[in-house]
């Protein structure tokens, strides 16, 4: 058996020593933490977002808003494999998208990634999680609703011709947005105000629920729902402490940064609910919980503290005015019927957090996060400097995270709208009336909860290819039927 020779032999542990499975640009406690933050972030989804969906919606639509989750988790695994990935971050072909290639030949898995200490096929797993969540954010606007044959169509195309475009703007290393400096620490821009604006103006395409659903859309599992936003909550902790690319102090600083805004956003909401409504609203909680984790996402590992703390307050308190006030006022933003007020938690949520990365970022922490010495510096920090030139550089800043909102925005609503149009021309977008008013039974056969009756089956079901679903037995005392 030969023995290559290492130059380490003899410094190193075995261990610690390169081989052909670990060259030596690999950092293997970097790998480890991406592999683990991935997964994390993973887990928002599947179970996380799965969870709060089935719990949060109508018995009649559990499983169906489950369902959207667990597929588009899928799909665009596949799709991100193929061609997402190369689209996102490989090869530029012109500065807002790259070129379409794989990214499942084990040479090019196997190579160092575009940055990190890692090989590519990390790097195009953790990226994955990210996009994933993208979309099943984006469902969440239109459940109890959209045919789930359109939504088969949307996901691949809206993946391939929207999400990537974003992520190879503000994300990729030769973008046009990342060349000139926006600071989009872990998705602000690229997955929270993208799927906000989406899943609004996918929503306006699709129309309304029915009307007595939108008058009375109660959750069918508070507690459900609960265990899905605490997975969310959790999972965060890979979301952004995972985008340094590394296991490093900065990526601790965004870990804690994120959790003290969430917090902090979460009570904020919790006391203006207090104060105006009489009612401690765990519902609320849950919206302030998700608005505070949108805001901190692009600014996590490049503000400090306090700014987080303050970040929190506005979080908790903005969206909760343009949600609980403003919404209730306007004809035009009631016309869309936007079922997890995706519109308020991420887009709103996402144009605020946007705008405070450039008022709070720090150089220090920017150049900690980018490993070099950068332009960028919030308009707060510049003016605290006190010099024509940190002054010059937070305008700047702040002007670059506008352009970036402004371009976004425009992005996903006309793309969101070109791939609703195309898929309506192959299938309905939304479904039958009939069957909008059965549900999870007329859309999949299946139902969440067969939990009543004294275990008789439906026989000749309309809808199941499965005839074993319980049905209410018919003048047996005491019998309940869920609604």
């Amino acid at each position: 058996m030969s023995v290559t020779y290492s130059p380490f032999s003899g410094i190193l542990p075995p261990n610690l020593l390169p081989d052909a499975a670990s060259p030596d640009w690999l950092n293997k406690g970097d790998n480890a933490w991406q592999l683990v933050a991935a997964t994390l972030v993973g887990l928002q989804s599947v179970p996380g977002l799965i969870i709060l969906y089935g719990g949060a919606v109508k018995k009649k639509w559990a499983v169906n808003s489950a369902f959207m989750a667990l597929y588009a988790f899928a799909m665009v695994l596949v799709c991100w494999v193929l061609w997402g990935y190369r689209l996102s971050f490989g090869d530029q072909l012109i500065p807002i998208w790259g070129k379409v290639n794989a990214a499942v030949e084990q040479k090019y898995l196997l190579e160092k990634a575009f940055l990190g200490l890692f090989p590519n096929a990390t790097m195009v797993f953790f990226q994955f999680v990210f996009a994933a969540i993208t979309l099943i954010l984006i469902a969440g606007a239109v459940l109890g609703r959209m045919n789930f044959y359109a939504w088969m169509l949307f996901v691949p195309l809206w993946l391939t011709f929207s999400y990537t475009v974003g992520a190879y703007t503000i994300w990729s290393t030769n973008g046009w947005l990342s060349t000139m400096g926006i600071i989009d620490y872990s998705g602000g821009y690229v997955i929270h105000l993208s799927s906000g604006v989406a899943g609004f103006t996918a929503a306006y395409w699709v129309g309304p629920r029915l009307t007595k659903d939108r008058e009375r859309f109660p959750p069918n599992n508070i507690i459900l729902m609960l265990a899905g936003a605490g997975l969310l909550w959790m999972g965060w902790t890979g979301f952004n402490g995972g985008d340094p690319y590394e296991a490093s102090g900065d990526a601790s600083l965004a870990v804690l940064n994120t959790h003290v805004c969430a917090a902090t956003s979460l009570l904020t909401w919790l006391i203006l609910d207090v104060i105006f409504f009489k009612k401690a609203s765990v519902i609320g909680a849950v919206q302030g919980m998700i608005t505070g984790l949108v805001v901190i996402t692009p600014a996590a590992g490049v503000v400090q503290g306090y700014s987080a703390i303050i970040m929190g307050i506005f979080s908790g308190s903005i969206p909760w005015f343009t949600m609980m006030v403003v919404h209730k006022k306007s004809e035009l933003l009631q016309k869309v019927d936007d079922t997890m007020a995706v519109l308020h938690t991420h887009a709103i949520a996402g144009i605020l957090g946007g705008i405070l990365t450039g008022l709070f970022s720090e150089p220090y922490l920017c150049e900690l996060f980018y490993g070099h010495a950068t332009e960028n510096m919030g308009l707060l920090v510049g003016f605290n400097h006190g010099t024509s030139e940190s002054v010059r550089r937070g305008f700047r800043q702040m002007g670059i995270q506008i352009l970036g909102i402004i371009f976004v925005v425009t992005l996903n609503i006309v793309m969101t709208s070109l791939v609703c149009l195309f898929v309506r021309l192959i299938v309905p977008l939304r479904m039958s009336d009939e069957d909008m008013e059965i549900g999870d039974e007329a859309a999949h056969g299946e139902e969440a909860y067969a939990i009543w009756g004294q275990g008789e089956r439906l026989e000749n079901s309309r809808y199941s290819n499965y005839n074993d679903m319980e049905v209410p037995s018919k003048g047996v005392a005491g019998s309940v039927e869920l609604t």
